[in-house]
């Protein structure tokens, strides 16, 4: 290879490990990839930046408005209610749930689905006695396997029908990927609800654990100078707290330990670490003689019903990623006070306010009931959901938004307007009707998945332009040349689900694709066949919670540990595997 491949290889490998360890966000990493590889002259300024003029990042952006219209509007609320039955069957349950959520992630982004309905399966699980981790994790993937099936279905088929545009083919018509991607949907589907009761372990999510004696949200009191428990052994205190808290860390001093004797005396400014369900965290802040460390007397300032509890779940581009509480001045900066923590896997015993935090952490935090709509549509939180909140009903404007998505849907399909137009002009509709305002419109739209999508065209023709690409073709074809097309297309596959684990989907099929392209043309595959094949195989992402976002969103509200995802994932994504190259090479 040319010095251009070798510079273009080594900043991919950078950009990629950046991303792996999460030190910059995605847009910013791949923003700089570009940046570097343009003032060195592997690309012009015009190969650059075209993905910033391709039809494929406007696209996403027009569809990020018409999923929070849905979210707005209620519109999904008939359906998703439908699925919520009373029989006891995990399976049958699972079956509703999973197959309209399929259905409707074809269509519509799968986020704000997922940020609808975990809240609500997660309190249909509470109030039947059962677990809601039988049902987040399925629900994710079949958010996931629906959105493979059309063009809008997921910003990573929009990406490469962007993509296969700009290397002089057609782009991906409304339903070209449906053929292929519908039957895998449907088998990994029955995949999903048949065997996740079987393989997903028996977890308890945090409303749930403290009551099986599990550790769910942490929580850091202070023991009041002077108060009911000021000079009372820790047996005496441990009987004043709610049922289900319990003491795991004491400090005093500044000096910790995890083992406290029962008939350790408390004295007034030491600190408790205290575990419990939501409830019993809720509790404790009624209980005389302890008082919050993060707010003293935030029970009394926010007693009223001006403000509410919500459970708020950390994304992974959010700025509170590897800072605390107190390095980002979360009360001053949000407007709410965080009263427990709760982490997948492992409680938090040390000081709450200056613990790092980490993606799918899930805060329970107070404040005022416009919390969840200020930071809905910002990065800062996957899924924002009040408690004992009831979901929201349709609005009588709530038919416009079906008419509108009716029309993305449908336009294309029999020649009124391409894609771009339609859901250009849904938007504008949906802003004019007053579903939204313009500023919710705004804050709707991604803007990091944005650059990053625009970026990714950039890196894409590095790849292609710098020979990056024939020559990672040509190691392909001499490594699995004896398998012929399915081992070529084996190695397309696999190596796009290896890449899209670790960083974004639309990231991972932009830089395969060109490899794909090349890899394909000497095997004599159709290229056509090989974007697709990239298409659907970014999106297969099971084996993680950092895989996908809705994984994530899911991760902390459904008690799962990070292996859990590879025991049901790993069927799915053999599913998907052995149908895309069977499928792709087929004849």
């Amino acid at each position: 290879m040319i010095w251009e491949a070798w510079l273009t290889l080594a900043v991919v490998t950078v950009a990629v490990a950046v991303l792996t360890r999460d030190l910059i966000s995605p847009a910013v990493a791949f923003m700089a990839a570009v940046v570097v590889l343009l003032v060195a002259g592997v690309v012009t300024p015009e190969q650059a930046f075209q993905g910033f003029a391709n039809p494929a990042p406007i696209t996403v952006a027009a569809l990020y408005v018409l999923a929070r219209a849905v979210e707005k509007s209620g519109a999904l609320q008939p359906v998703l209610r439908a699925t919520l039955g009373t029989g006891r069957s995990v399976r049958a349950a699972l079956a509703r749930l999973t197959v309209p959520v399929a259905a409707a992630s074809a269509f519509l982004n799968n986020t704000p689905i997922i940020a609808m309905l975990a809240p609500q399966v997660e309190n249909w699980a509470d109030q039947r006695g059962d677990s809601a981790s039988r049902y987040l994790m399925p629900l994710s993937f079949a958010a996931i396997l629906g959105g493979m099936t059309t063009l809008i279905g997921t910003s990573t088929n929009l990406v490469v029908s962007g993509l296969l545009e700009a290397e002089g083919h057609d782009p991906f018509a409304m339903f070209e990927l449906t053929p292929i991607a519908l039957p895998i949907a449907v088998a990994a589907l029955a995949v999903n609800v048949l065997a996740a009761p079987n393989l997903l372990p028996d977890r308890l999510p945090p409303r749930q654990e403290a009551r099986s004696g599990g550790r769910s949200f942490s929580v850091r009191m202070i023991v009041e100078p002077g108060g009911p428990l000021d000079g009372e052994p820790v047996a005496r205190a441990q009987e004043a707290l709610p049922g289900g808290a319990r003491i795991v860390y004491f400090e005093r001093g500044g000096e910790g330990a995890g083992q406290i004797a029962p008939d350790k005396v408390l004295e007034g400014g030491d600190f408790l670490t205290l575990v419990g369900d939501t409830d019993a965290v809720l509790g404790l802040h009624e209980v005389s003689g302890l008082a919050s460390s993060q707010q003293p007397h935030l029970p009394y300032e926010f007693r009223s019903a001006r403000h509410a509890y919500f459970e708020a779940v950390i994304a992974p581009e959010s700025p509170l990623v590897g800072r605390s509480l107190v390095d980002v001045s979360f009360l001053a900066r949000y407007q709410a006070t965080v009263v427990a923590i709760h982490r997948a896997g492992e409680p938090i015993r040390g000081h709450l306010a200056r613990e790092p935090l980490k993606p799918g952490d899930t805060l329970l935090v107070i404040s005022d009931r416009g919390f969840a709509e200020r930071w809905r549509d910002r990065n800062d939180f996957l899924i924002i959901s009040r408690l004992g909140a009831s979901s929201p009903a349709p609005t009588r404007k709530a038919w416009i938004v079906v008419a509108v998505g009716a029309a993305i849907v449908l336009g294309p399909g029999f020649g009124l307007l391409p894609i771009l137009h339609l859901s250009l002009l849904g938007a504008l509709v949906l802003v004019l009707f007053g579903i939204l305002t313009p500023s919710e419109a705004r804050d709707a739209i991604d803007f990091d998945v944005i650059v990053v999508i625009g970026a990714a065209f950039g890196l894409a023709a590095a790849v292609e332009s710098s020979g990056l690409g024939d020559g990672a073709a040509g190691l392909v074809e001499e490594t699995l040349g004896d398998f012929g097309p399915q081992g070529a297309m084996a190695g397309i596959v696999v190596s796009t689900i290896a890449l899209s684990s670790i960083i974004t989907n639309n990231a991972a099929a932009a830089l395969v694709l060109p490899v794909a392209i090349s890899t394909a043309a000497g095997f004599g595959i159709d290229a056509r066949a090989a974007a697709v094949a990239v298409a659907l195989s970014a999106s297969a992402s099971f084996m993680t919670p950092i895989a996908y976002q809705t994984n994530l969103m899911v991760y902390g509200p459904g008690g799962y540990r990070f292996g859990d995802y590879a025991r049901l994932g790993t069927p799915l994504t053999l599913v998907v595997v052995v149908a895309l190259i069977a499928a792709t090479t087929a004849g």
